[in-house]
């Protein structure tokens, strides 16, 4: 995982919902900005992954954001949002393997059509014959 947290800019402001007085005074949501296409730690390749993977959380200025309101101090939200973003970059580069087709095996062919054929073999022993 690349730490790029040095080409993050933050900005803060009123955490939304229940806590009180304190929550109409005191700045401790943290909203975390990274401008995509201009991160010199990431290739060309990479940023363009990372585009078409978080386009959802791109907006239209190219800067992927994250609000991260989940403590009361504003130190633990930053430090919650920076972890959060790094863990998205990084998942959004993971490229799965590609599944490669494979056929049955002989020997598991054969064994499919002798368990059909046992089976047929025992529900024609079971009819009544004259």
């Amino acid at each position: 995982m690349k730490d790029f947290s040095k080409e993050l800019s933050f900005k803060t402001s009123r955490s939304s919902g229940t806590g009180g007085q304190n929550v109409n005074k005191v700045e401790t949501s943290v909203t975390v900005l990274w401008k995509v296409a201009a991160s010199e730690f990431f290739t060309d390749e990479q940023k363009d992954l990372i585009q078409n993977k978080l386009k959802n959380r791109i907006n239209t200025d190219g800067f992927l954001f994250l609000t991260v309101s989940e403590s009361r101090t504003q130190l633990m939200n930053k430090n919650k949002a920076i972890e959060k973003i790094l863990e998205i970059v990084d998942k959004s580069l993971w490229i799965p393997k590609k599944r490669i087709a494979t056929k049955p095996s002989k020997a598991k062919k054969q064994k499919r059509l002798d368990t059909k054929k046992m089976l047929s073999e025992k529900k024609e022993n079971r009819r009544f014959k004259f």
